[in-house]
């Protein structure tokens, strides 16, 4: 085989379906310990590029090898090095960079409607299109709107509404330009402060998919996160939680600079607003952590009754809720201010905004 022959390239979109794969190709992340540490696709291995000639003996022989990196350059430069020593591995085409921009998505029925979850992998954003009959709403869309269009399509859908559960912090928001291009309803809580044209939310306000069918916009406000943060509620089946509560925390208290007020807002909402529904009531958060284990085919949802046992936050009292939350707070979404100004409509996107929300989600207290 000669030199060329061992080297290939491997998209992010070909290599999701292998991570769940028995035959997983060996993951060799060629970047330093520290930006790995920040943020990593599951199950890589780590040896940076400036040790990766010294180490070669380390990677397992007779496995398909991917290389990562960043944006890619890393990742050639380490395939070389392994070619030249008649060692064939697959780069992975933009990198980290093209991760963040990975999809998914998983599909079921709940209360007599179909809900799709889309995940975005490489981020750990989570937005749903619920639908009946032929139209849809759409929850909390990333930029990408092909995504949720697709879906749509897929289902012979029009989508009716687009919806945020709050002025998103960590990731742009693709919701008001979905809503313009589809010709729908775009309601938000305006309790966050939105600049430009959308319809306000109110506790109780319902979406009607079909006849016995509704989404629920029972504002159930669950301020905490954010003022406005809104849950919605899918008949009896379903809550979409946004960042008030996830599947391996709560929503962080800090980003509006009021940790203290917000977190006990926060404990209110989730006692007043959360807890009082039914163990069997599936919660769908906007986002999961590196701790959460995510599997294609598989949602990223639990019930209730399974958080109440496995969230220890929840079963806290008032103060040493709101003592655990701010103790436990981390460093902040890279770039959240300008986010925030992006998708609150005083600032415009550009073609490098994008580069903003690059690595993971950090709307959870840890």
């Amino acid at each position: 085989m000669s030199y060329g022959d061992l080297i290939s390239s491997i998209s992010t979109g070909e290599l999701l379906p292998l991570l769940d794969h028995e035959n997983c190709p060996y993951l060799l992340d060629v970047r330093e310990p520290d930006e790995v540490l920040d943020w990593k696709i599951p199950g890589v291995h780590n040896i940076p590029l400036r040790t990766l000639e010294s180490r070669r003996a380390e990677l397992p022989a007779g496995e398909r090898i991917v290389t990562i990196c960043s944006v890619g350059s890393r990742a050639r430069e380490g395939a070389a090095i392994l070619a030249n020593h008649g060692i064939a591995s697959a780069v992975l085409e933009g990198g980290m960079r093209s991760w963040a921009s990975t999809y998914d998505s998983v599909s079921t029925t709940i209360a007599g409607a179909t809900v799709v979850q889309v995940r975005r992998r490489g981020k750990g954003c989570l937005s749903y299109v619920i639908g009946a009959e032929d139209s849809c709403v759409v929850i909390d869309p990333s930029l990408d709107l092909e995504q949720y269009t697709q879906v749509a399509t897929a289902h012979d859908w029009t989508i009716s509404h687009v919806l945020d559960t709050h002025l998103h912090a960590d990731h742009l928001s693709g919701a008001r330009e979905l809503a313009a291009r589809a010709r729908a309803a775009l309601w938000l809580n305006p309790s966050d402060d939105f600049t430009f044209d959308f319809q306000p939310l109110s506790d109780g306000r319902n979406v009607v998919l079909a006849p016995g069918v509704e989404l629920t916009v029972s504002a159930v406000s669950v301020p905490g996160h954010t003022e406005g943060s809104t849950m919605y509620q899918l008949g009896d089946g379903a809550i979409f939680t946004g960042d008030t509560i996830f599947l391996e925390s709560v929503g962080r208290p800090d980003l509006a600079d009021q940790a203290q007020q917000f977190a006990h807002s926060l404990y209110r909402s989730i006692h007043e607003r959360v807890l009082p529904l039914r163990d069997d009531i599936l919660v769908f958060p906007a986002h999961y952590g590196a701790v959460v284990d995510v599997h294609g085919g598989q949602f990223v949802a639990r019930s209730l009754g399974e958080l109440r046992a496995t969230l220890p936050a929840l079963a806290l009292g008032e103060h040493d809720f709101v003592a655990w939350a701010l103790a436990n707070v981390k460093d902040r979404p890279p770039n959240y201010q300008h986010i925030v100004l992006i998708n609150a409509g005083r600032e415009t996107a550009n073609a490098d905004s994008i580069q903003f929300e690059i690595g993971p989600n950090r709307c959870a207290v840890a």
